[in-house]
């Protein structure tokens, strides 16, 4: 690794005159020329899914395919997210565990940059969009702001990165259950409350991006009790819980870099919360829950009306009525045996 400076320490702002486009490395904010690029999902993950062809629809309604999503990359960026790449690629051949046992730092920089180049994609239309966007991005200051902290911590990809005492996001690694599960790879976000999800086979990676750890913390006994098999139907519902959660977040972490001194190799940032005496989720409300679980379960066939049959206890196939996990092989559950 090269000698790394005080200077190469300091994060770059692209904020700051608002430097984003294809002639500028999205990592560094060198100039780079129209080839000098990376995949935002890796060449390795085209590979073995087929899916280099697949079309995802942008916001304002255009639609690209996943190939033609491309990061300006230096070449110094290019060597660190390619040995990132690497590292990722040879642990999830091997499932949860080896994915688990990279570290959750490693894998919200993996999947952090995923999302920042789909984000920023949906951004760069927004200056000309083939159809305006009902809630533009850039118009949205709160989401704005999660954005440049965000950017902050992803620094991790250009230079060696410490936290101090807080994790940059909330990373959950889950295992599906192979009796009835299908879809050897899919990914969905949240643009709003970057939240991003992946499935590798039998692996699905969750994770809200800048919330430094708080939705972790809150869904830590829900997470303990789902290190295990789970249906397909029952990981649906964790990533319910966890977009929902990243929806009632109330707070924006501040993240200030430590001045970096001669001699440091790391950059360091630490984080705080502006009000510490308010709330930091707003209050549960089921029926916007239940709506949330309800879209994710559409492909089982599961309606609404079946998710508030008991209005005060919303269905719920990862715990049992009386609180404990449960176990759940096939669905419909009538087809258990």
């Amino acid at each position: 690794m090269p000698q790394l400076s005080p200077t190469h320490l300091l994060p770059y702002d692209p904020f700051d005159g608002m430097r984003f486009g294809p002639s500028t490395c999205f990592l560094s904010g060198q100039p780079v020329g129209p080839h000098e690029t990376i995949p935002v999902f890796a060449e390795w993950l085209q590979a073995r899914y087929g899916i280099a062809e697949r079309p995802m629809q942008l916001l304002d309604q255009r639609t690209v395919l996943l190939r033609e999503l491309q990061l300006p990359a230096s070449p110094a960026a290019r060597q660190r997210v390619e040995e990132l790449e690497s590292k990722v690629e040879a642990a999830s051949r091997e499932g949860a565990e080896a994915l688990r046992a990279l570290g959750d730092d490693t894998l919200f920089l993996w999947m952090g940059k995923m999302f920042y180049g789909v984000f920023i994609t949906e951004l760069l239309n927004e200056f000309e969009p083939l159809i305006k966007p009902k809630y533009p991005l850039a118009e949205n200051a709160a989401l704005v702001r999660r954005f440049q902290a965000f950017f902050q911590l992803l620094q991790g990809l250009r230079v060696p990165t410490e936290y101090a005492d807080f994790v940059p996001g909330s990373v959950f690694v889950l295992e599906a259950d192979p009796a009835e599960d299908v879809t050897p790879f899919e990914y969905d976000d949240d643009l709003n409350t970057l939240v991003f999800s992946i499935k590798l086979d039998k692996t699905v990676l969750v994770a809200c991006l800048v919330d430094i750890g708080l939705i972790g913390q809150a869904m830590s006994k829900v997470y303990a009790d789902a290190r295990r098999p789970l249906h397909p139907v029952q990981i649906a519902e964790f990533k319910a819980r966890v977009y929902y959660a990243a929806h009632l977040l109330h707070v924006v972490p501040d993240i200030y870099p430590r001045t970096p001194r001669p001699g440091d190799t790391t950059l360091v940032f630490d984080a705080l919360i502006d009000d510490v005496t308010g709330a930091i989720f707003n209050p549960w409300e089921n029926s916007a829950y239940t709506q949330a679980l309800a879209e994710m379960w559409q492909r089982w066939n599961i309606t609404l009306a079946d998710v508030v049959a008991i209005p005060a206890e919303p269905l719920s196939l990862l715990y049992n009525p009386d609180g404990t996990p449960r176990e759940l092989k096939h669905w419909p559950a009538k087809s258990e045996k």
